[in-house]
């Protein structure tokens, strides 16, 4: 049976972690009900309540699909011809 320390700290038992998906840093919350209280998951938000990654929804549309934005994102595409570089480092304008 947990405990709770001095500090108000209890520890989750892992059956239960695991049935809510609660992991390390997840926030979680107390609902009063009828017979005491309900322990939940809560969804990730800022202070001021809203979801964090709203802002990010949709900012990477594009037509390329996301195996070719990946490629272009680590460099596997061929560059320009005017921007390779030669043998000694030049780049070929510069030759």
């Amino acid at each position: 049976m947990p405990r709770v320390t001095t500090k108000g700290q209890v520890t989750i038992p892992k059956e239960i972690r695991e049935s809510l998906g609660i992991e390390p840093g997840d926030e979680v919350a107390f609902e009063r009900t009828e017979s005491g209280y309900e322990l939940r998951k809560e969804e990730p938000t800022t202070a001021g309540g809203e979801d964090p990654f709203e802002k990010h929804r949709g900012s990477a549309d594009s037509d390329e699909t996301m195996p070719e934005r990946m490629r272009r994102l680590r460099g596997e595409y061929p560059r320009d011809v005017g921007d390779e570089a030669d043998e000694n480092g030049d780049s070929e304008a510069e030759a």
